[in-house]
């Protein structure tokens, strides 16, 4: 069942990749859609055969690296982690597959599209079923290949081309810190196997390693290079430039992107190796910051933007870093139970705002929208259960998820705590404006698109269909996905919070989260005061009151308030301006560097002294002595005649003295 699980999602890359052009378009998204549902209903049988039941086991395939000492074999590792990632992976992928079909109806490169989406998924199922450090670069770096063909999948567009290959470098960046970790993890235990690992990192706690002339403290160490590999895959702030540009793919690839794959992927390294980020406290405290942060600073950007899946980009961003405050504190459960939350209602999210783009020709631009709630009253609706997820409305999946995150990150004893705490509280208030300012303009108010040749300003797709121009509700096949995220939406975080971080967790993860004895982050933070437990909350009714009165009782607000603070706004409209300190910093004298290789290295070093230089005058010299060679008996007895008369000269005049 495991290995079906794995490699279904690769042999439907394979049909679709090698054969889409043999069997059509119609044929691929069929047997490539089929095989994910496939896939999913095995992972829930995974998920509630491990999750409720048997312990860790191992699943051999193959023996793959022999070299020296390095022995890797590919296999599977089956336990309670592993199981929620494949729920999460192929139950959004599969959704996704079949809200492509008619999403992307109109394209005619639709096996490519569906080919890319099954590579994604198998690259990421491979990570997350790794049994070594090997095994989960190998998957790390799939993620990576196929979020670049998937970025760029409409490659006549530079702008997608330029998305593509931001994502691919900013990536290369972090996992170069995660190939550092993996090799010092081989150095110092001389495996990359997790359950070797595992067992002897108690041995290393004190442990110390020379790098760069510092001494070290050896699993701090490889804790911070295999976290730098996290903020690159994971789009933490300084690596999460990436993250807002990989909008230029399809809608879909967004939703598989932010909800279920890549950006997870760092989440759940980190989760895996608890054994070693729990004796390395000092980069848990960098961890906790650098969460706090990207949740604090990615909101605050969402606040601004207009693009409604650039909002939704931001969204994401922001709650990666709430699952890394999780992370860093110890309560590594709290972060994966919001990022199998996360993974229902971002998607869902997503997907709506597709609906939205479907709707209005390919519009994404929110200020030409607007009371779109009575043309596409179903798309609203579950647009609403997200926002309200997301929020972390009462009793949605967001409430216990995010909820649990601030609580923890109060009861922890970390130097940073309250920093963390502070942080995710601001964060929640201005997550609850900024959804419900998408929510109010797109669906209330006055429609802003009646003016606008509504198919001429389109982003997200080269095709329309030229007739009605009036917003249209999306087809079943694309609605069916909206109607399942928005169960999970509601109910996942009711149903799974005992399993997760309640009386249940101990039965349900069976030691597949290591946690140190001192650690009694998920005990503590059940007992933190009334008032931390209704701040959430407070926060996010606040943010919606703000969010009411600016977009729907007073829309001259907003602009009144950008006027006033013109500098603050164009700050956060500009993202900080930290593309533009990249662009300044690294992009121009890198460019400025290639420049100077191109011209003086290679024009006038290399071809100016070869090509151009030295045998340039070679070629030059013979064939002016080329031209002597005329051919005529008379010229060479003259030469000759010329040559004896020098000679006695010489002889007479200098020789014989």
């Amino acid at each position: 069942m495991y290995q079906a699980i794995v490699f279904l999602p690769l042999v439907g890359f394979l049909v679709a990749g090698l054969f889409g052009r043999f069997i059509g378009a119609r044929a691929s998204e069929i047997i490539t859609t089929s095989l994910l549902f496939v896939t999913a209903a095995l992972s829930w049988v995974a998920f509630v055969t491990v999750g409720f039941g048997t312990e860790t086991f191992y699943v051999p395939i193959a023996r793959w690296i022999t070299s020296g000492t390095l022995i890797v074999d590919w296999a599977l590792r089956i336990d309670t982690l592993t199981v929620v990632m494949l729920v999460v992976v192929n139950s959004v992928s599969a959704l996704v597959h079949l809200y492509s079909i008619g999403y992307m109806h109109e394209d005619p490169d639709r096996p490519r599209f569906f080919a890319y989406l099954s590579l994604f998924t198998f690259a990421m199922l491979t990570l997350v079923t790794a049994d070594n450090l090997v095994q989960m670069f190998f998957g790390w770096e799939g993620v990576g290949l196929a979020s670049y063909l998937l970025i760029g999948f409409w490659y006549e567009k530079p702008s997608a081309c330029a998305a593509a290959m931001k994502a691919f470098i900013v990536n290369r960046v972090g996992d170069f810190g995660f190939m550092l970790g993996l090799l010092l993890t081989f150095i110092v235990f001389g495996s990359v196997s997790f359950g070797d690992i595992f067992s002897r990192t108690a041995e290393f706690q004190d442990a110390t390693f020379n790098f760069i002339g510092f001494e070290w403290h050896t699993l701090t160490l490889i804790s911070l290079l295999l976290f730098i590999g996290a903020m690159g895959k994971s789009a933490q702030f300084i690596l999460h430039t990436w993250l807002p540009d990989a909008m230029e793919g399809p809608t879909p690839v967004s939703a598989l992107i932010h909800a279920a794959t890549m950006v997870t992927a760092g989440v759940f390294m980190v989760t895996r190796m608890s054994p070693v980020f729990e004796y390395a406290p000092s980069a848990s405290t960098v961890i906790i910051v650098i969460g706090a942060v990207t949740a604090f600073f990615a909101a605050t950007i969402g606040l601004v933007q207009n693009d409604i899946k650039r909002v939704i980009a931001y969204s994401t961003c922001s709650q990666l870093g709430y699952m890394f405050v999780a992370l860093g504190v110890g309560a590594y459960s709290a972060g994966v139970f919001h990022l199998f939350t996360h993974a229902f209602f971002k998607a869902l999210l997503f997907l709506g705002a597709g609906s939205v783009i479907h709707a209005m020709h390919h519009e994404q631009d929110m200020r030409k929208m607007g009371g779109l709630r009575k043309y596409i009253p179903f798309t609203a609706l579950a647009m609403t259960i997200g926002t309200l997820a997301l929020t972390g409305f009462p009793f949605t999946s967001g409430f216990y998820s995010k909820d649990a995150i601030i609580e923890s990150a109060f009861a922890s004893h970390s130097s940073v705590a309250g920093f963390a705490f502070t942080s995710t509280i601001v964060a929640a208030l201005m997550t609850s404006f900024y959804s419900w300012r998408l929510y109010f303009m797109t669906f209330e108010g006055k429609p802003r698109w009646e003016h606008h040749d509504d198919h001429a300003h389109g982003h997200d797709h080269a095709h329309d269909d030229g007739h009605d121009h009036k917003p249209h509700e999306s087809p079943l096949v694309m609605l069916l996905p909206l109607v399942v995220l928005s169960i999970g939406a509601l109910f996942a975080g009711a149903v799974f919070y005992n399993a997760f971080i309640g009386s249940g967790y101990d039965a349900f993860w069976k030691g597949a989260i290591f946690t140190n004895p001192d650690n009694h982050i998920l005990h503590d933070m059940h007992e933190v005061p009334l008032w931390v437990k209704l701040a959430p909350v407070v926060t996010m009714v606040i943010g919606f009151l703000l969010a009411l009165w600016f977009y729907v009782l007073d829309t001259s607000k907003p602009r009144q308030l950008a006027a006033a603070f013109p500098g603050v706004y164009r700050f956060l409209l500009n993202k900080w301006y930290i593309d533009e300190l990249y662009n300044f910093l690294f992009v121009r004298p890198a460019k400025e560097l290639g420049r100077f290789f191109w011209k003086q290295g290679d024009g006038w070093l290399i071809d100016g002294h070869g090509p151009d230089g030295i045998s340039a005058r070679v070629l030059d010299v013979t064939g002016r002595v080329v031209k002597l060679q005329t051919g005529y008996v008379y010229h060479y007895a003259f030469a000759m005649l010329i040559g004896v008369a020098a000679f006695v000269t010489w002889y007479i005049f200098g020789g014989a003295v």
